[in-house]
């Protein structure tokens, strides 16, 4: 098996606001067996993802694998809202980096 960074497996992987409250990380593939591969071992889950962004599970409102589009996508709320003061990032669009970042075995 190889390690690869998630930035160099998938064909897309993007950030961006799911309303002033919420993030939601895309991930789209054109190998379909590195997304099978990464769908069915179960690499992507909660508790990876509280991990990564350093943020309770139960801020994670969902992960949804979508099998026509070999992507998946995952929400979690904000820790500061949209336009808030202290907001680092409006448009949620820097947020997908720590996940690209991820490195899986293949």
């Amino acid at each position: 098996m190889t390690q690869y960074k998630l930035y160099d497996l998938a064909k897309v992987i993007r950030s961006k606001n799911s309303g002033p409250f919420a993030i939601t990380l895309d991930v789209l593939f054109d190998n379909p067996d590195i997304y099978y591969k990464i769908k069915n071992n179960g690499l992507i889950d909660k508790k990876l993802i509280s991990r990564l962004y350093h943020i309770p599970q139960e801020m994670i409102s969902q992960i949804v694998f979508y099998d026509p589009a070999l992507g998946f996508k995952i929400t979690f709320a904000r820790k500061i809202s949209s336009g808030t003061s202290f907001d680092t990032d409006v448009y949620g669009a820097q947020q997908h980096a720590p996940l690209g970042e991820l490195v899986i075995e293949i």
